[in-house]
């Protein structure tokens, strides 16, 4: 099994459907993720992650907007690390904007 897994920004991205790949409640889901963002809020929860800015997702294979590429912890699966990560964006989103 691999010891990484990767997460890319449409994963997280309120405008994204379910259908087209979003992973997180809609509620809970920031407006605008950028890669940076993700490997910021990844390495605050203590997380090992690097950018991989020169991919995309295949889902969205006409945007290149890259992925990170996160060391995985015992414990802690995908799902519940996409939620702990849109929690995180969740609280640097600037107040005031659409919700």
């Amino acid at each position: 099994m691999p010891d990484h897994f990767y997460v890319y920004p449409a994963y997280l991205r309120r405008e994204t459907p379910r259908t087209a790949g979003r992973r997180v409640p809609k509620a809970s889901a920031p407006e605008e993720v950028s890669l940076t963002d993700l490997v910021a809020a990844a390495k605050s929860l203590g997380f090992q992650a690097t950018a991989e800015e020169a991919k995309q997702y295949p889902r969205q294979f006409h945007r290149y907007e890259g992925r990170m590429k996160v060391t995985k912890k015992a414990g802690v699966t995908k799902t519940e690390f996409l939620r702990r990560v849109a929690a995180v964006l969740a609280q640097q989103a600037p107040t005031g904007g659409k919700r």
